[in-house]
C-alpha cells in the first residue's frame, strides 16, 4: 500500500482544517495519499467518536485518499512511549511515504504538540534497520521518508513556504464541513443544542479562509496553506519558486 504521501492528525478532522488543500492538489496531479488519525477524538465536546468515525471515512472518500487508519491512542492521554511510536513505524513502513506531514510542535492544543514529535521521531525511528517490526502478521522492512513537512494549524507561526491551494479552497471547506458534528450549518443552528467550541462559531469558516489568505498574498495567491520543514529543502530551478 505505497502513498506518495502520508499525513498525520491527532484527531480526525486536523488533517483537513490544516493541510487537505495541499493534499488536494497533488492527488489532482497523481500523488497518491495516506491518512493516518491517531485518535477518535474521543474527548471532543462535539458529537461523539462513533460519528467522527463515519465522517472521517466519508472526507477520506471525497478527497480521493488511498486509505485511512486510526490508531486508536487515548485523545488527551497519548504519550510519547516505544509502543506508540512502534506502532507509527508500522505504518510508515506499510505504506513507505516518499514525504511524511505531521503537525507541528507549537500549537493551541496540547495534544498536537505532542503528536508533532512522536510522529516526526517516528518517521526517523522506521529507517532503523535494528528495529524489528511486524504489521498485520507481515514482517516489515526499514524505511525513512525523504522530506518530512509540517503543517501549520491554529497558531500563526512563519512558514518556511507556501502552497497555492486556491483552485482547490472550495473543495477543502466542502471536506472541513463533512465533520458536520464539529462545526456551524446554518440549516441546523437553530436546532444546535451542541457545546459551542473555538470551532463551532459561525464565524469560524471565515478564519479559515482569512488564514490561507495571509498565507497566499506573500505568492501573490488567493489562498494558500503553510509549512514548516524538518530540514532545509532543496530545489532544482529556482525560476519554479513563487
Amino acid at each position: 500500500m505505497k502513498v506518495d504521501i502520508l499525513a498525520i492528525g491527532v484527531h480526525p478532522d486536523d488533517v483537513e482544517l490544516s493541510c487537505c488543500g495541499t493534499l488536494l492538489r497533488h492527488i489532482s496531479i497523481g500523488k497518491t495519499v495516506g491518512l493516518l488519525d491517531l485518535t477518535r477524538g474521543e474527548l471532543g465536546s462535539r458529537g461523539s467518536a462513533d460519528l467522527r468515525d463515519v465522517e472521517a471515512s466519508e472526507s477520506a472518500t471525497k478527497m480521493g485518499a488511498t486509505f485511512r487508519r486510526n490508531l486508536r491512542m487515548a485523545d488527551g492521554f497519548f504519550q510519547y512511549t516505544q509502543e506508540s511510536l512502534l506502532r507509527i513505524v508500522e505504518i510508515i513502513r506499510w505504506c513507505q511515504p516518499k514525504s511524511c506531514w505531521p503537525m507541528r510542535h507549537d500549537d493551541r492544543h496540547p495534544d498536537h504538540g505532542r503528536a508533532a514529535k512522536l510522529t516526526s521521531d517516528a518517521c526517523f525511528y522506521a529507517g532503523l534497520l535494528k528495529i524489528e517490526t511486524n504489521f498485520e502478521g507481515q514482517p516489515q522492512a526499514h524505511w525513512r521518508p525523504k522530506a518530512v513537512y509540517h503543517y501549520i494549524q491554529d497558531k500563526n507561526l512563519t512558514p518556511d513556504f507556501v502552497v497555492d491551494i486556491t483552485p482547490f479552497m472550495d473543495k477543502k471547506l466542502d471536506l472541513i464541513l463533512t465533520f458536520s458534528s464539529q462545526f456551524y450549518l446554518p440549516e441546523t443552528a437553530e436546532y444546535d443544542t451542541e457545546p459551542k467550541t473555538p470551532i463551532s462559531g459561525k464565524d469560524f469558516f471565515e478564519f479559515i479562509k482569512s488564514k490561507n489568505r495571509v498565507f497566499g498574498r506573500p505568492i501573490g495567491v488567493e489562498f494558500a496553506e503553510g509549512f514548516i520543514a524538518a530540514r532545509t529543502p532543496g530545489v532544482s530551478d529556482l525560476f519554479d519558486l513563487h
